[in-house]
């Protein structure tokens, strides 16, 4: 006989959130549901999971290299001058693919696990230095309103992660999805700007100003096409790229109503383990280069709950299936007095509908059959 336990809890997205903060370098205390329930009792027991929190300086050798590659590589942009089939080849599958890497490391190095919460300052220059190649100031600022995220979780005016409604009217069939992909690093990087706008802090002046700064002198010594290797980079690889997918896979409602689901695949070592998107929110503080120890012990706390394989297969589903889109996003039940506009998918749905609809449109796809397995 299988033996029961709690860990097999779901994740209701009826619940209330709370959290406590009083300055962006303190240690994240959460107090929310189910994440923090969940976590209370893994750690009950598992009390050795606390040895693997904490920082993992490392992730700043990591950082280091890709932002070395990428100005190699746009001094070789540079110097050869390819032509623009070429450039386009280079700037979409490797400027847009470890642009979107350092995106990652700075989400990483937003939670303090690069030196500690006691190391603010050297977390926020090396999440500077992580952001020179992308061209965009954004690391201080995605810092501030990605704590809102973890906060409120689902709350439609707080969670800087969840679309607007506005999305949910525009982007609701497949051409205009496509759009939605091809628009998202803008609508990510200006929806928290208008969902839920906190004042500008010192640190986002000096962000923008070193950026600038960095984006000038590129553009004088290498040139502009070295410049857009790395500008079109960064849009390419937030927009319609296959890493894009673990933006979607996170908290986009897909078979069933598990508000936060993890990716188990290739793209993980290149996206900081981001796809371990579970045990990231049982536990925020424990570094990407511990998270699948974290799965490792507590097996069937992560083991038997639906989770995502493919991250193309992700965005695929996302643009083609009705049941998927900017409405389809995890909400908290205090903000659902419009439930039409984010409603949930249908009940009792499993994977195999996704290979049902497949035979029924006769569509294709690389990705594999089913969206989201779950092991029993």
């Amino acid at each position: 006989m299988k033996k029961e336990h709690s860990g097999q809890l779901s994740f209701f997205k009826g619940v209330t959130y709370k959290f406590r903060i009083t300055h962006d370098d303190d240690e994240w205390l959460y107090d929310e549901e189910p994440h923090v329930r969940r976590r209370q009792e893994i750690l009950s027991k598992y009390p050795e999971i606390k040895a693997l929190m904490g920082p993992d300086p490392r992730v700043a050798y990591f950082i280091t290299i890709e932002v070395i590659f990428q100005l190699v590589m746009a001094t070789l942009v540079s110097i050869y001058q390819p032509g623009w089939i070429t450039w386009l080849i280079l700037t979409y599958f490797v400027s847009g693919t470890v642009n979107h890497s350092l995106g990652c490391a700075i989400h990483e190095v937003g939670h303090n696990l690069a030196f500690g919460h006691k190391y603010g300052t050297a977390n926020r220059i090396l999440s500077l230095f992580c952001n020179l190649p992308m061209m965009v100031p954004l690391a201080i600022s995605y810092k501030k309103y990605h704590q809102d995220h973890h906060r409120w979780l689902g709350h439609e005016d707080a969670d800087a992660d969840m679309p607007l409604r506005i999305e949910a009217r525009l982007f609701s069939n497949p051409f205009t999805r496509l759009i939605w992909i091809f628009l998202h690093p803008l609508i990510y990087a200006f929806r928290p700007f208008i969902k839920a706008p906190r004042p500008i802090t010192v640190w986002e002046i000096i962000n923008f100003v070193v950026q600038i700064a960095f984006d000038l002198i590129l553009l004088r010594l290498l040139g502009f096409r070295a410049f857009c290797y790395l500008t079109i980079g960064t849009l390419l690889g937030l927009g319609p790229h296959p890493m894009t997918g673990h933006f979607i896979s996170e908290h986009y409602l897909f078979a069933d109503q598990q508000a936060t689901h993890s990716y188990y695949g290739f793209w993980n070592p290149l996206i900081y383990n981001l796809g371990y998107h579970v045990e990231h929110h049982d536990f925020p503080y424990i570094a990407f280069t511990r998270l699948p120890k974290l799965h490792k012990i507590a097996p069937e706390y992560y083991d038997h709950l639906p989770y995502h394989d493919s991250l193309c297969r992700v965005v695929y589903n996302f643009i083609f299936f009705p049941e998927n889109g900017p409405q389809a996003h995890c909400v908290n039940s205090e903000d659902l007095s419009r439930p039409e506009l984010y409603k949930n998918t249908p009940k009792g749905l499993i994977p195999d509908y996704y290979e049902k609809k497949d035979r029924e449109n006769k569509t294709q796809s690389n990705g594999k059959p089913c969206l989201i397995k779950g092991k029993n």
